[in-house]
């Protein structure tokens, strides 16, 4: 009864005996035996017999001495009665059985090895199974994890012929017209989308609903490949366009420069000539026929451009160190004083062909454009710089050297369509807008009479394709080759050239408003080409009554000086 009472008191065990262990004892003595062991073992010799240890239940810890005494006073009852000494070990609970403890930590005999006990593992460890190297980690969807995959991607074919296979239905399309056959090519992981079961936790498809996505993702995929062939021969034919466009400018440069350019005032009227002239300039002798046919009326040499050019630089020199901002200002706006607009030509040049990048400060021809039109002001103060100017100026560089371009410039403005319209002659203005609408009505009757039932009048998109000549509304390319045709038929070719535009957009402008007719003219679209353009003015007929362009606007002059005879005031007597 004794020992039950002492056993409930100590947590089930029996409590040491009562002279007491000193303390340290359970753990020196098993150090020391198992010190003493290995050397013993060492030396070949038996280890040294020592006292048997007490029986008890130990908390052991290997970090050091002081750990292991720590937790032994942890584990040591806080409050004893008087007289008893603290057990070895924790007292586990009543109710768990000593086999459980057993288990956990161990019961260490007296006979026992105490390098076994300490070399031990307290708590049993699970080992990681090593998987095959053939087996490849978990894969992934978008729904959850899903076992790996073993083997490679599958074909579109294979996946289809598993699914006709857990169906038992065999797919047909629609139609043979729905869809293309012999598609070559089908986006795997699309397909795979597609005819791939859901996930598990998404409800499955149904048979008609797999079947549907099937023929959508067909049709798909043929319309993809439609689209594809159909972009794959425009691209084909601009390029045989292309390089029959440069055998033809190849094959014509001969001819320009060995047979047409040296006889030039003799086969420049023939008809074979003009009709190469139709076709277009090549690059290379554009800029010679061009001077060619401009001429030099005004008998300017390179030496009087570099007398203007030069006058221009005092010019700029003087309004740099001497006139403020407002003064230019009102320097530009005296008409007295004309060359004074040479500040205006710092404005517009960096508005030239801004996609070019080349006429803005710091391009190739910034200076050299500024250059051509400063020595022009100076040269015409009766003209000035108008804006539109360097446009045309712009060009001609483009094509010219320095000082031929100047001359170019000089001498084409000085016909009397571009003077009037420079000079802002409205008198003159306005006879070239009425001749204009008579070759108007007559051959776009239709879009005529749209024009008039809105006011539209030829001023409002006239004066801006006259003024740059068609440079700044027209592709690059396509501008040059008007400029081509325009110095072979004169002034006649830019009011065709606008009949043609207004009848290639004729669809289109009877469609629209005033607003938007004015807007649509002044911006035309890019994707504009010559062979459009040029069939459009080729269908435009120049002939009114039997009389051509330069009979109806000479009519149009003697009956203007008639109306002015009759309205002038009587002489006096």
């Amino acid at each position: 009864e004794e020992e039950e009472e002492a056993k409930l008191q100590n947590g089930g065990f029996l409590p040491v005996p009562a002279g007491g262990v000193p303390e340290g004892t359970a753990l020196e003595e098993p150090l020391r035996s198992c010190r003493l062991r290995s050397e013993a073992e060492r030396h070949g010799g038996a280890p040294a017999a020592l006292p048997p240890a007490p029986l008890g239940f130990t908390d052991v810890n290997l970090n050091s001495r002081n750990t292991y005494e720590v937790s032994r006073r942890r584990s040591a009852p806080e409050h004893l009665p008087h007289g008893r000494t603290a057990p070895a070990t924790p007292a586990l609970p009543l109710q768990e059985p000593a086999e459980r403890a057993r288990h956990r930590v161990g019961i260490v005999s007296a006979g026992s090895s105490f390098a076994e006990f300490f070399t031990r593992n307290f708590f049993t460890k699970r080992t990681k199974e090593l998987k095959p190297a053939g087996q490849s980690a978990p894969g992934w969807k978008l729904f959850g994890k899903v076992p790996p995959r073993e083997n490679l991607p599958k074909d579109s074919k294979i996946i289809q012929q598993e699914y006709e296979a857990r169906t038992g239905r065999m797919y047909k399309p629609a139609a043979p017209s729905a869809r293309r056959k012999n598609i070559e090519f089908e986006p795997l992981s699309t397909t795979a989308l597609i005819l791939e079961d859901r996930p598990a936790n998404l409800p499955a498809k149904s048979v008609e609903e797999a079947l549907r996505h099937r023929q959508e993702y067909d049709e798909m995929v043929a319309e993809a490949k439609k689209r594809e062939i159909k972009e794959a021969h425009k691209r084909k034919k601009i390029m045989r366009e292309r390089f029959k466009q440069e055998e033809n400018i190849a094959s014509a440069m001969v001819i320009w420069v060995n047979e047409i350019l040296p006889n030039w005032e003799g086969m420049r009227a023939t008809r074979r000539v003009r009709e190469l002239w139709w076709q277009g300039l090549p690059p290379s002798v554009r800029g010679k026929v061009w001077s060619l046919a401009v001429g030099n009326e005004l008998n300017i040499t390179p030496e009087l451009y570099e007398i203007f050019l030069s006058r221009a630089k005092e010019r700029w020199k003087s309004f740099s160190e001497t006139s403020s901002e407002n003064d230019i200002e009102d320097a530009v706006a005296s008409v007295a004083d004309r060359e004074a607009s040479l500040e205006l030509i710092k404005l517009d040049i960096s508005r030239t062909f801004p996609s070019l990048y080349i006429f803005q400060k710091g391009g190739p021809y910034h200076d050299l454009l500024h250059s051509v039109l400063g020595a022009y002001t100076c040269y015409r103060p009766d003209v000035g710089y108008v804006q539109g100017m360097s446009f045309i100026a712009a060009v001609l560089i483009l094509n010219l050297e320095e000082a031929d371009a100047f001359i170019a410039f000089a001498n084409l403005l000085n016909k009397p369509c571009q003077l009037a319209f420079f000079r802002v002659d409205h008198s003159m203005m306005l006879k070239y807008f009425a001749a204009f609408e008579v070759f108007f009505e007559e051959n776009l009757p239709k879009l005529f009479l749209h024009f008039k039932s809105y006011s539209l009048t030829p001023d409002i998109y006239l004066i801006d394709w006259i003024f740059t000549l068609y440079s700044k509304s027209l592709p690059l390319d396509l501008a040059c080759r008007v400029w081509d045709v325009f110095c072979r038929d004169g002034e006649e070719f830019l009011f065709r050239t606008g009949l043609g535009i207004l009848r290639l957009y004729e669809d289109i402008l009877l469609q629209m408003d005033f607003i938007h007719i004015a807007q649509f003219l002044t911006k035309l679209p890019e994707d504009i080409t010559s062979e459009k353009l040029f069939s459009c003015i080729a269908a435009i007929q120049m002939q009114n009554s039997n009389k051509k362009w330069a009979q109806v606007f000479a009519s149009l002059m003697k009956d203007n000086k008639e109306v002015d005879k009759n309205h002038s005031p009587a002489p006096k007597n």
